[in-house]
């Protein structure tokens, strides 16, 4: 087993006021050339949008862009004609394909909204553009992991990419296995709050852990925890 550690204070930073963002990877201003990406996994952004602010009509092509909504509401509009507001336990996925422009902005007006957009490099370039954003309660991952991302799993929304992305909402000291959809790949495991030790790893809220060269990640709680495991090639097909 091979791992690698990014602890949540090592991470980029960008306050622009409006939006206070944390890069797990190089983005924008931040450039990290140790930190560009895990595999196929490009960007892991923590974003926090204040009441009625955004981002403006900008475009992208041949990324697989996730947004998972942890408080608030986001407004999605695109150049499909597509308007659509993304609820905290939503999960949505934007295929750019061969390219799209879009804009997101806090729905709400009295308070922020903070998400994780998280993009993964495709298996197939220059696809048909699409959108999909499914809904999954709470309760469906109450101690136990729950796969909200996949190519193969109808309950979950569709990737173009061998990627899996799970969520797990934990009490203290259960314990959960994840098994690998592909032991090729490897887990990047982000803790969105509490702490919990993955493979005797100790992570606390906000940490980051790469892992590979392993077929399964041991996980216990070690408080009330929520969990998001990326799992995804590590190299480009």
């Amino acid at each position: 087993m091979k791992t690698i550690l990014h602890k949540a204070n090592t991470r980029g930073h960008a306050n622009h006021g409006w939006l206070n963002s944390f890069h797990t990877f190089s983005f924008a201003g931040y450039h990290e050339p140790t930190r560009m990406n895990f595999g196929v996994l490009r960007v892991l952004n923590d974003d926090t949008v204040a009441a009625g602010m955004g981002f403006g009509k900008h475009p992208h092509d041949n990324m697989e862009i996730v947004s998972i909504p942890l408080n608030g509401d986001l407004e999605h509009n695109d150049s499909t004609g597509r308007n659509e507001i993304i609820k905290q336990g939503d999960v949505q996925i934007m295929s750019a394909g061969s390219g799209i422009t879009h804009s997101e902005k806090n729905a709400n007006h009295n308070k922020e909204v903070k998400f994780l957009q998280i993009w993964v490099m495709p298996a197939k370039r220059n696809i048909e553009s699409r959108y999909e954003q499914k809904s999954f309660p709470a309760e469906g991952r109450m101690n136990k992991l729950q796969t909200v991302v996949a190519p193969n799993n109808a309950e979950a929304v569709w990737i173009n990419q061998n990627a899996w992305f799970t969520l797990g909402n934990f009490d203290n000291g259960v314990a959960s296995t994840y098994s690998l959809n592909k032991p090729e790949n490897g887990v990047y495991a982000f803790v969105i709050k509490g702490d919990v030790t993955i493979n005797g790893i100790a992570l606390n809220e906000r940490d980051g852990l790469g892992v590979t060269e392993t077929e399964t990640l041991n996980i216990i709680a070690d408080n009330n925890a929520e969990l998001l495991l990326i799992e995804v090639p590590m190299k480009l097909s």
